[in-house]
């Protein structure tokens, strides 16, 4: 991957563990709204980085975003950063 992936990749990585985050808020969560509010704006940010990612997507990430399986996602991110790194 070129620097500017790698950018666009780790900032994705990290707004998929910043929603993990928000899911897990219990203290978040006792205000709805808020919550929801948190939530959507964590998903916009995902799909705007998923956008920005170049084409063609490996077709298993690709899955995994279209499917919102961010779990997946981000194993498969952090796979792949971390495997560039060493």
């Amino acid at each position: 991957m070129s620097q500017p992936t790698e950018n666009v990749a780790s900032e994705l990585a990290q707004a998929l563990r910043d929603r993990l985050d928000i899911i897990a808020d219990e203290t978040s969560r006792k205000d709805t709204e808020r919550h929801i509010a948190r939530l959507r704006a964590i998903t916009e940010k995902i799909e705007k980085l998923e956008a920005d990612l170049p084409r063609p997507l490996d077709p298993r990430l690709s899955h995994y975003l279209q499917r919102q399986s961010y779990d997946k996602a981000l194993e498969f991110l952090e796979t792949q950063i971390g495997s560039r790194s060493n």
